[in-house]
């Protein structure tokens, strides 16, 4: 039937309006989809770039990385190097032989108690301290506290006391002068044993019991020297026994050994990153026999200064501080004699940081050569009583060193009563404080007991 003009005409519109939504739902297709792409493009180009920053900040998080470990490793080799707390052996050359009497021919005989024997005293105990948390930062500014004192008996009447009182009795009141300090180290004048041979010939003859030990490590004795002349007294077997208690109560020890290697050789302790070397030798040794050899047990003496030279030369590349611990002198004399002297800058021309005397039995005076300091004698720290009364003198000397081995002195003035030493305030003080600098050498003393090198 043939459509009128009006109906062709509505026809007409009507596919037109059907042609121009097509058209209009393609467009928003074709709109939509350019939206997408695009949006994917920006978000491609946007991860790209985010990568691209990645990939930088991770180059830069890596060579820092890089140089980080690089430094890390530095350092720990460093302080590898520095930490190696090894004991390291002495030198292998036999010492030479001395007299059959090796005494001074010029001292006069010895006097083991001091003038007088007026004995009635007793002491014992020590402690190693804990190890500093520390003690494996390595810091070039690190600073170390080392104390001394002087003769230590733990025998005869001092042994007595200590039974009656208990083991910690020598060490109360100067308790905070040993144990606060970083190192503590002083100069053990008995065999400790319970077996032994009695040495033939001697005036005095100690032995102390292994009971001691606990309360005496307990008090802050981190190294004690057994070069000296009663380390023997009990014998080679009393010798080995002292040196097999002292390292099961974890108290370190030099000056004597099952040869003369082990004689010589140094202990070596850390503080603070800071390494220590310790030796022990003795130029009072009452016959040959005692001298350490390579086939017998014995002492590290240093009749000459040869075999002392070598091992302080040695602890010398092996530590950052050594400090050489030494029997000498004349009992009882105020004064070093001559060849203290010369042996004491023998020692520090070899590598010494510190030479610290004991024997005498009284204190001697103070020394700074080449900036190093000498300490002739620290007289009795824990000993018999005599009638002597500058033998009851004493004190706990401070060391406070840095790596290089530059070292300030403090001198805490003591006396002992009993066996026991305490500290002396005000002009008591002064005045043993006053009269060690009278007995120095180019050195002032001040009101603190801070030792001050004369210009």
């Amino acid at each position: 039937m043939p459509l009128s003009r009006s109906d062709t005409r509505q026809h007409n519109k009507n596919r037109k309006k059907r042609k121009f939504r097509r058209l209009l739902i393609l467009n928003a297709a074709m709109l939509l989809l350019i939206i997408i792409i695009s949006g994917l493009l920006l978000a491609n180009h946007e991860g790209w770039l985010r990568n691209q920053a990645n990939e930088q900040a991770n180059i830069a998080d890596e060579s820092s990385a890089d140089e980080q470990a690089s430094n890390t490793n530095n350092q720990s080799n460093t302080a590898n190097a520095q930490t190696d707390v090894t004991e390291q052996p002495g030198a292998n050359e036999q010492p030479q032989e001395g007299p059959a009497n090796t005494e001074d021919p010029s001292a006069p005989a010895e006097n083991e108690g001091g003038s007088g024997s007026d004995i009635h005293a007793d002491p014992n105990a020590g402690q190693q301290p804990a190890a500093d948390e520390n003690e494996n930062v390595v810091d070039n500014d690190s600073r170390v506290l080392l104390a001394f004192v002087g003769d230590i008996l733990l025998a005869s009447s001092v042994e007595s006391l200590m039974e009656k009182h208990g083991y910690e009795y020598p060490y109360e009141k100067a308790l905070s002068y040993l144990a606060d300090a970083d190192l503590t180290a002083g100069n053990l004048e008995n065999p400790i044993t319970e077996r032994g041979t009695p040495a033939p010939d001697k005036s005095y003859i100690f032995k102390g019991s292994p009971k001691n030990l606990p309360a005496f490590k307990d008090a802050g004795f981190d190294v004690v020297s057994l070069a000296n002349n009663h380390t023997l007294d009990q014998g080679v077997e009393g010798l080995l026994d002292t040196m097999g208690h002292l390292d099961e109560a974890g108290i370190p020890h030099v000056g004597a050994g099952n040869d003369d290697v082990e004689a010589f050789t140094p202990v070596i302790l850390e503080s603070k990153g800071v390494r220590v070397a310790y030796l022990g030798l003795s130029r009072v040794v009452p016959v040959v026999e005692w001298k350490a050899e390579k086939y017998r047990a014995g002492v590290a003496e240093t009749y000459d200064t040869t075999r002392a030279v070598e091992a302080i030369k040695k602890a010398s590349d092996e530590a950052d501080i050594v400090v050489v611990m030494v029997h000498w002198g004349q009992e009882l004399n105020d004064y070093p004699l001559d060849y203290q002297k010369s042996f004491a800058r023998e020692y520090i021309d070899a590598g010494a940081d510190l030479v610290i005397g004991s024997h005498p039995h009284v204190l001697q005076g103070f020394e700074q050569y080449k900036g190093k300091w000498i300490a002739y004698s620290l007289g009795n720290f824990i000993f018999n009583m005599t009638r002597t009364e500058r033998a009851a003198d004493t004190g706990v000397l401070d060391a406070t060193c840095d790596r290089a081995g530059d070292c300030s002195l403090r001198f805490h003035p003591m006396r002992a009563v009993a066996s026991q030493p305490a500290p002396l305030e005000d002009d008591d003080a002064a005045a043993l404080l006053q009269r060690i600098a009278s007995l120095s050498f180019n050195v002032s003393i001040d009101a603190q007991g801070h030792l001050i090198p004369n210009e």
